[in-house]
């Protein structure tokens, strides 16, 4: 695996690596394609190498190479890395998208009884990392999800791709037209180009990820589904919404198929399904969830920019910043008002509202008036694109949102 000369540091996500070095656990990173596993992979070679880690010692394997497209297999590639161990020392098996192998799972249980071995793999199918998986290694992994840079990692790129360039106008707007894909932001592309890139790595993901690995036969009837939840944003529906809305086109599609298109997509890491939560009744609820996407960027490249959808957008920026956080996070329900964020972490809990601005004393009461009727003493924040009206309201705070993402703590 070639280390690019110019790697910018993701501390995050290293730093959770370096907690489970040499422990028994299997590492997986996980997210979507292009979210910088695989940099995050060269990351951690270089932290094993300062630890002093010779390099015949760390076995790296990219599965999308053509230079390993022999290893297709659970068993060419335990053959391949039996050569490889000779000696009787630890070795550090770094294998990028694994996927690619039909039946890994029994190769690295293998790695697991038969070599002295610590093992970081990346893939881009939760559900393959989740069943399978936990059929061969029940209780000896864990995963480290990787998303699309953050806020504040964008401007760490800024800084470190562009260091005498100073940006036009407002970094926030930048990012927020822009989205997350870390290579767009190592090239000054414009938003035309910008989306043509990922227009290509959505193809790809929906291509490689959910048509080839579930099956799909309908691959026009998945595309109109990926629309409707980039449409929805922000909104409550389940799949009867969806097949309700096809039924209205004067087509006809049955709700299994709809929840199996939807359950695809979410192991391919486009969307992320966030339960609702009813604070009141103290129960998770099993209707009218939300569905976010991994990247706005996906937004923008499938169905173009649209003003309207700006509040929606924002909700899932704050909500991909909780869960980089490591938050468990829902959408709250209270009494007949929702409350956009319900999350936790630790113990902690925190409440969010998100708003593109507060116009009106009606829109303001709209979004504060949910948070101050919990009576609980856990932040309340309500989030928007504000920059003059800042003024907090018996404990609840209103932060820009730039703000709210650079906060150190939540």
């Amino acid at each position: 695996m070639d280390i690019p000369i110019k790697m910018i540091s993701r501390p995050v996500y290293i730093q959770q690596l370096k907690n489970f070095i040499n422990k028994p656990q299997v590492k997986i990173i996980t997210g979507i394609r292009r979210s910088g596993k695989s940099t995050v992979l060269n990351l951690l070679r270089e932290e094993l190498m300062n630890m002093g880690v010779k390099g015949k010692q760390v076995i790296s394997i990219n599965f999308e190479s053509f230079a390993f497209s022999e290893l297709s297999t659970a068993r060419s590639l335990y053959k391949y890395v039996q050569k490889k161990i000779q000696q009787s020392q630890r070795y550090y098996l770094l294998l990028d998208e694994i996927q690619e192998v039909q039946g890994w799972e029994k190769a690295v249980n293998s790695f697991l009884v038969d070599f002295d071995v610590d093992i970081y793999l990346t893939g881009s199918n939760s559900h393959l990392l989740s069943s399978e998986l936990a059929t061969y290694l029940t209780g000896r992994y864990v995963e480290i999800p990787v998303f699309t840079i953050s806020y504040r990692e964008f401007l760490n790129f800024r800084q470190h791709y562009f260091p005498n360039e100073k940006m036009q106008g407002n970094p926030f707007v930048h990012y927020l037209r822009m989205g997350g894909f870390p290579v767009i932001h190592t090239v000054n592309y414009d938003e035309e180009t910008a989306y043509k890139v990922v227009r290509d790595i959505y193809s790809s993901v929906i291509l490689r990820d959910t048509v080839q690995r579930y099956k799909i036969r309908d691959v026009e009837l998945l595309e109109r589904v990926v629309k409707y939840a980039f449409d929805n944003i922000g909104n409550t529906f389940s799949g009867k919404n969806v097949a309700d809305y096809f039924k209205n086109q004067q087509r006809k599609v049955d709700i299994n198929t709809i929840y199996n298109y939807l359950h695809a997509l979410e192991g391919a890491f486009i969307l992320y399904r966030v339960p609702r939560y009813d604070i009141k009744g103290r129960e998770v609820l099993k209707t009218q969830e939300k569905f976010y996407v991994s990247d706005i960027s996906l937004v923008y490249a499938t169905l173009g920019y649209r003003d309207r959808m700006i509040s929606g957008i924002l909700e899932n920026i704050v909500f991909l910043e909780l869960k980089r956080r490591g938050y468990q996070v829902y959408v709250g329900k209270f009494h007949t008002k929702e409350i956009d964020f319900i999350a936790e972490k630790q113990g902690e809990k925190i409440y969010i509202q998100v708003a593109y601005k507060l116009e009106s004393q009606q829109t303001a009461d709209r979004e504060f008036f949910p948070l101050l009727n919990i009576d609980d003493q856990h932040p309340k924040y309500v989030v928007t694109m504000d920059d003059f009206w800042k003024d907090s309201i018996e404990g609840v705070k209103h932060l820009y949102i730039s703000d709210f993402l650079m906060r150190e703590t939540l």
